[in-house]
């Protein structure tokens, strides 16, 4: 499995900021040091061409970010101050989930240990999604004719509203978002197929409810690719999840997924998502497990 990484490229952010930026360089030293990934495995991605970003985002969007005149309001919502390194990691993460799902294609799997993006609009990020990862590689591939039809199966504990917004009236493109239903963001875009969950969600009643709609999402969506948005929020020891999922029900997540694209022929790029464990550590297990899985099914 060929896995791309962007983890140099550090981003300075204040004392106490909240998002866990670490998680990306020890999630890649976790997983070789488990033996689940080799060196050889592992391309680290460079910054996406502001080309293939504009196939999704605007030009007063990325000449914000390239020349730092994002309002004080855009930041904030946001969720990061800018700064020139900003742009410049969060493109090397587009390209990382453009590369996996170019790997995908040759070698029926892809990863990037990072993306998973969602909140990513045209025009604007929020929650802590600078671009949308997941559609530039999306749009990138139609326009390349690599791809036709798409599905976005987006199980972070977050609703995938960036995504759906891009998404929304375009039948080339199936979204499905699993996730909290009173959690961020409160105002929800209808994606294709959204399923809330109540707080507390645990593991059977979450898998239930994923064992039943997966099979109809991928059976109906004739894709040639699954982006899977692979979030650990869910998690029970999750500070932003809501839900009550143990690691095991989060493996068990996964193989549904990759067990069903598997057995469809459908080529699986995973995206990393959110994950706001304390300890980290517990994030970090959630999504070495993640790659566990993809392993024993991918061999």
């Amino acid at each position: 499995m060929r896995v791309f990484h962007s983890d140099s490229y550090e981003v300075p952010l204040p004392p106490g900021h909240r998002f866990p930026m670490e998680k990306y360089r020890l999630l890649r030293e976790a997983l070789l040091e488990r033996g689940v990934l080799t060196p050889e495995s592992l391309t680290e991605s460079t910054p996406c061409p502001r080309q293939d970003l504009a196939r999704v985002h605007t030009p007063r969007y990325l000449d914000a970010l390239s020349q730092g005149t994002l309002t004080d309001a855009e930041q904030r919502r946001l969720g990061f101050p800018w700064s020139p390194e900003l742009m410049r990691r969060f493109s090397a993460a587009v390209a990382g989930t453009l590369d996996a799902a170019r790997a995908a294609l040759q070698d029926g799997i892809g990863g990037n240990l990072s993306g998973g993006t969602h909140h990513g609009f045209p025009d604007h990020g929020e929650g802590f999604c600078v671009f949308n990862d997941i559609a530039v590689a999306i749009r990138v591939l139609q326009a390349s004719r690599d791809i036709r039809r798409a599905v976005v199966v987006d199980l972070d504990v977050h609703q995938g509203n960036g995504t759906a917004a891009v998404f929304t009236g375009d039948d080339s493109v199936f979204t499905f978002s699993m996730h909290g239903e009173n959690n961020f963001p409160f105002r929800k875009q209808p994606s294709h197929l959204d399923v809330g969950l109540p707080d507390g969600t645990g593991d059977a009643a979450y898998l239930d409810a994923l064992a039943l709609h997966l099979p109809e999402v991928l059976d109906s969506a004739g894709a040639c690719i699954l982006f899977f948005q692979a979030g650990v929020d869910p998690l029970t020891e999750d500070a932003l999840g809501r839900l009550s999922l143990t690691h095991a029900g989060l493996r068990a997540r996964d193989r549904l997924v990759l067990e069903a694209a598997r057995q469809r022929g459908i080529p699986a790029v995973l995206t990393l998502g959110g994950g706001y464990a304390k300890p980290l550590s517990a994030t970090i297990d959630a999504h070495v497990g993640t790659y566990e899985v993809a392993r024993a099914l991918f061999r």
